[in-house]
C-alpha cells in the first residue's frame, strides 16, 4: 500500500524566522533584542512554533539555550523555508517590473560601459549597481539581490550561468623593500617558504594561495583574512605575501606594495555570472554588452 500523504502543516514564516534567530544566538535574551521585541513575547512565538510544528525544538539552559535533537533537525530546513520565500517575493517583483536589473561586481572590475550601453539601448530601464565582496557573488544571485554579476573565479557555480569575458595573468604582490621585490618575474618556487594569507574558503584557499603546489606540498600559512583591504595590510607589514589579478594595480594606491608577473600557474576568469533560471531580457542583454565590452585591460 503507498504511503499516505503528510497532512498539511500550515506555518507562520514570521515564528520561524524568530526560531531561526534564537538558533544562530543560542539565547532569548540575545535574540530578542535583535528582533526588537520582548523575551516574553518572543518565548510565546516560539511555543506558537513548536506547537504548529508538533515538537519541542528549544531547551533553556542557565547558559542560554540549545537546540533539541527536533530543533536541530528543523533548523537547516527552516532556513532553507525563509530562503525559498524571500526567492518567491524577489521573483514575483521581478516579474512585476521588468525594467529593473540590479548588477553586483567585485572590486577592480568596471562594469560602466555595459551599464552604459544598457541604459542607452533600454531607455526606462532602473538599472541599479551594488558592489560585492569577493566571496559573495553566488549568494548574492541566489537571494536575489542581484541579477548579474561580474567577478572573478573561482566561486561554486552550481545554479548558475557563467560566461568567461576574459582572463587574468596572476601576479605576486609584495613589500617595495622585499627580496623578491624589482625582479622581472618569480615562479612558485621563489616563494617555496614565503606565507601566504589564508580565508575560509576552501576554494580561494586553493586558487589564490596555490594550495597544494604542483608537486603536491601545501603553501605555508599564513595569517586568517576577510577582507581585501586585510590582505593589502598583512603584505606591506610584511607577514605574508599574496597572489593577485595582475590587473589589480594596486601599486598606484598602495606606493609600499609592489606587484611582479608570476610564471607558470593559471589566469584567473573574469565572468559575468546570472542565475541559470534567468530568461530576463535585460539579463540577455546585459551579458551581451559584457561580452562586447569587458576585454583584458592593457
Amino acid at each position: 500500500m503507498a504511503d499516505s500523504p503528510l497532512p498539511p502543516v500550515d506555518l507562520d514564516l514570521r515564528l520561524v524566522r524568530s526560531f531561526t534567530t534564537v538558533a544562530e544566538h543560542r539565547h532569548f535574551g540575545r535574540a530578542a533584542a535583535a528582533l526588537h521585541l520582548t523575551q516574553s513575547s518572543l518565548s510565546r512565538q516560539i511555543a506558537r512554533l513548536e506547537q504548529q510544528v508538533g515538537a519541542r525544538l528549544l531547551d533553556r539552559t542557565p547558559q542560554g539555550s540549545r537546540l533539541t535533537d527536533a530543533g536541530e533537525v528543523f533548523l537547516p530546513l527552516a532556513l532553507a523555508v525563509l530562503r525559498s520565500a524571500t526567492r518567491a517575493a524577489a521573483r514575483a517583483r521581478t516579474a512585476a517590473q521588468p525594467s529593473r536589473i540590479a548588477i553586483g561586481y567585485i572590486g577592480n572590475l568596471v562594469v560602466t560601459p555595459a551599464v552604459r550601453e544598457l541604459r542607452q539601448r533600454h531607455p526606462g530601464t532602473e538599472v541599479r549597481i551594488f558592489h560585492l565582496d569577493w566571496d559573495e557573488p553566488r549568494a548574492a544571485l541566489l537571494d536575489h539581490r542581484v541579477d548579474a554579476a561580474v567577478a572573478r573565479l573561482p566561486f561554486p557555480t552550481d545554479g548558475l550561468h557563467v560566461t568567461v569575458l576574459y582572463d587574468e595573468p596572476r601576479a605576486l604582490l609584495v613589500p617595495v623593500d622585499h627580496r623578491l621585490a624589482g625582479k622581472e618575474s618569480v615562479t612558485l618556487d621563489d616563494i617555496a617558504d614565503e606565507p601566504l594569507p589564508r580565508a575560509l574558503d576552501p576554494v580561494w584557499n586553493a586558487f589564490w594561495r596555490a594550495d597544494p603546489r604542483p608537486d603536491g606540498s601545501p603553501a605555508p600559512d599564513g595569517p586568517l583574512i576577510e577582507t581585501g583591504e586585510d590582505k593589502l595590510e598583512l603584505v606591506a607589514s610584511g607577514q605574508a605575501v599574496a597572489l593577485v589579478p595582475a590587473t589589480a594595480r594596486i601599486g598606484e594606491l598602495r606606493p609600499d606594495l609592489t606587484m611582479i608577473p608570476l610564471e607558470g600557474v593559471e589566469p584567473s576568469h573574469v565572468v559575468l555570472a546570472t542565475r541559470a533560471d534567468d530568461r530576463s531580457r535585460l539579463v540577455t542583454a546585459f551579458r551581451k554588452y559584457a561580452v562586447i565590452h569587458f576585454t583584458e585591460p592593457r
